[in-house]
C-alpha cells in the first residue's frame, strides 16, 4: 500500500486492496503508477450498476459495447510507457475515462479522442458529477469538444489537459 487510507473515503480501503494484491503481485513496480492506480476512483467511471464490481481483478462493460479495463491491464499499460512527468499522451479510445485520469497523474498533458457518442456524453457529465464533489484532481481542467459526421468526421470527444486531466 502507497498510502494510507483516507477514512473519509468509503472506498479507499478497496482501492488500496487493488494496488496491492491485482497490481503490484503482478510485478507493476514504478510507485508514481501505483500511486495513480490508488488514486483514481474507479468506481465513479463505471455504470452505477457495476460500482460495486469497479475494484474487482475484471472489465466491465460501459456501454456502446464497450467495456473499462481491468485494473490490472491499466496499470500495465501505464508502467509500459515508462511515464515522465514532461510527456505528452495521445490516447486513442477515452472510452470511461479512467486510463485517462490514470495517466493524467503521471504526465503534464493527455490528450484523448472517442467516437461513440454515449461515451462523449458520459465522459462529459463525470468530468462535472467529479468537479461537484471535490473529486476531480486535475479532471477539472478537462476540456471536451464535438465535431459532427455533417464535417465528415464520427463525433469525438477531444479531451485536453493542462497538467492533467
Amino acid at each position: 500500500m502507497q498510502n494510507p487510507p483516507d477514512p473519509d473515503d468509503p472506498h479507499a480501503v478497496e482501492r488500496a486492496r487493488m494496488v496491492l494484491e491485482q497490481i503490484e503481485r503482478r510485478g507493476v513496480v514504478d510507485p508514481r503508477v501505483l500511486r495513480a492506480m490508488e488514486s483514481v476512483p474507479r468506481h465513479l467511471f463505471v455504470p452505477e450498476s457495476f460500482q460495486t464490481s469497479a475494484y474487482e481483478d475484471a472489465p466491465l462493460p460501459i456501454g456502446e459495447g464497450q467495456t473499462i479495463s481491468q485494473p490490472y491491464i491499466v496499470a500495465f499499460m501505464s508502467e509500459a510507457i515508462r511515464p515522465r512527468p514532461t510527456d505528452r499522451v495521445l490516447e486513442i479510445g477515452t472510452g470511461s475515462g479512467y486510463q485517462t485520469a490514470v495517466l493524467s497523474r503521471l504526465v503534464r498533458h493527455v490528450f484523448t479522442i472517442e467516437m461513440r457518442p454515449q461515451l462523449v456524453e458520459a465522459a462529459g457529465a463525470r468530468r462535472w458529477w467529479l468537479r461537484r464533489r471535490g473529486r476531480s484532481g486535475r479532471m477539472d481542467r478537462l476540456v471536451c469538444r464535438t465535431w459532427n459526421r455533417t464535417c465528415g468526421s464520427p463525433k469525438i470527444l477531444f479531451c485536453h489537459s493542462d497538467g492533467g486531466m
